[in-house]
């Protein structure tokens, strides 16, 4: 099942992965040229989310509108 994650985060991920310029296992370069491109959010994300981020790697992600993310959450 793919990780949910806020479409910027996954924009920016795919920029990464489609740009071929590092492993996506190398966490500390993607948190780099995330920033190099601008996609800021994701850096934050990547950083601070290390298991969801691994767990992405093998499972894949899926974008999620900010809006999605209130279904299911207990008020």
């Amino acid at each position: 099942m793919p990780i949910e994650i806020p479409k910027e985060v996954f924009d920016g991920l795919e920029a990464v992965r489609r740009s071929g310029a590092t492993n996506m296992f190398d966490r500390p370069r993607v948190i780099e040229l995330l920033e190099a491109m601008g996609f800021d959010e994701a850096a934050e994300w990547v950083s601070e989310h290390r298991s969801e981020y691994a767990n992405g790697i093998f499972q894949g992600f899926q974008a999620v509108n900010p809006d999605d993310n209130q279904e299911g959450t207990e008020q």
